[in-house]
């Protein structure tokens, strides 16, 4: 996820479209497609509950969706020229743009891997918590935050939507003693990323692994440290990745927290049973996430479940050098600084090569959204 903010970043512009043929798509005949179809159909599992979707204004019939999905559960594991050939004769591509042109900004992110323990000891002392349960999810608009953003979680202690508690506020044991914790880990900084990337790994000091993942966010607003140390002069904005930004952190134990705590937002986690070990977390979609093939979008604008080929590169070469990206990816999931119309989070896998890889990404490139063609 984006931890650091270009100056434009909340500057949201409006979305332009234009219908496009699949030969203008560049290195599309060269992808996985089967990669691609099997992420959609694990879509479709989801798109079965929605009753209507909209892309930048175009609306998706639900007949739209289920006649397409039923196509997609009458091909099991096809080739990647099967694949391909589903996709050109049941969608329409189009660019996508705004008032500035197509160019957008794509990053990464993965499910990070830390070690921890279910029960505290000297070793592991930093806690993710559960939800509380007077903090519920409400409409937009009913709450807003100190810079006059929306909140959509907010306390009901009181039977009336107030603000929750800040990250500041949280770590400093404004929800203590209550049991809230679900596991312990080493370092506040491995809490960070985990609240940064929304699931995490964790190999327990008991033996085995738990996968926690997203279950709630306290409302406020989201702040890109990476911005933080930027402005304040502590990190070169050429240089601002997961690892520069981890690595300031680490080397400033005194100063850590109050740059963490600039980002009011917290989230709570609850443990994940249900998913396979070969697929990614749950996204916001409730679809597992596929590892290269499922994209975090601004879900005011993209619906979940469309096909989006992005053409961008990224830093999946040796020591980090860039590498054309062209693929064919599923709308799955969604951020809360991912905002625009061209503005895609690439879901990277697990551990530390996919992290590397995500803590490094911060590329331009284009999408083009796939669109049931019997909408």
């Amino acid at each position: 996820m984006l931890l650091w903010a270009p100056a434009s970043h909340t500057a949201v512009a409006a979305v332009v479209t234009e219908r496009i043929s699949f030969a203008e798509l560049s290195g599309w005949t060269a992808d996985r497609h089967g990669e691609a179809f099997a992420a959609f159909r694990r879509s479709c599992q989801a798109l079965a509950k929605v009753r209507k979707a909209t892309f930048a204004g175009i609306s998706i019939s639900p007949e739209a969706w289920s006649a397409v999905c039923r196509q997609a559960a009458t091909i099991d594991s096809p080739s990647d020229a099967e694949a391909r050939a589903f996709f050109e004769r049941h969608f329409t591509p189009f660019a996508v743009g705004d008032d500035r042109g197509r160019d957008g900004l794509f990053t990464g992110y993965f499910e990070p891997e830390y070690r921890g323990a279910r029960t505290p000891s000297v070793q592991y002392i930093f806690p993710l918590l559960r939800k509380p349960p007077e903090l519920v999810h409400i409409g937009a608009g009913r709450l807003k935050a100190r810079s006059g953003e929306p909140m959509t979680y907010a306390s009901m202690a009181s039977g009336t939507p107030k603000p929750f508690f800040t990250r500041r506020e949280i770590d400093n044991g404004a929800l203590a003693g209550r049991g809230l914790e679900l596991v312990y880990l080493e370092s506040p900084i491995d809490a960070f990323f985990a609240h940064v990337q929304g699931s995490a790994r964790i190999r327990l000091a008991e033996g085995g692994v738990m996968r926690v993942g997203f279950a709630a966010k306290n409302g406020h607003p989201y702040t890109a440290i990476g911005k933080v140390l930027v402005d304040a002069g502590e990190i070169a904005l050429k240089d601002v990745s997961m690892q520069t930004i981890r690595a300031w952190l680490s080397a400033n134990p005194d100063r850590a927290d109050q740059v963490m705590w600039q980002n009011d937002s917290y989230i709570f986690f609850r443990e994940v049973t249900e998913v396979d070990e070969d697929l990614g977390p749950v996204g916001a979609a409730q679809v597992p996430l596929t590892p290269g093939r499922s994209l975090a979008v601004d879900k005011a604008i993209h619906a979940y479940g469309l096909p989006v080929w992005v053409e961008t590169t990224a830093p999946s070469g040796p020591n980090g050098a860039r590498e054309p990206f062209r693929r064919l990816m599923v709308t799955q999931d969604t951020g809360s600084a991912i905002i625009g119309a061209v503005r895609g989070d690439v879901f990277w896998g697990s551990g530390d090569r996919a992290g590397e890889i995500a803590g490094l990404m911060k590329d331009p490139g284009r999408m083009y959204v796939l669109v049931p063609s019997s909408r």
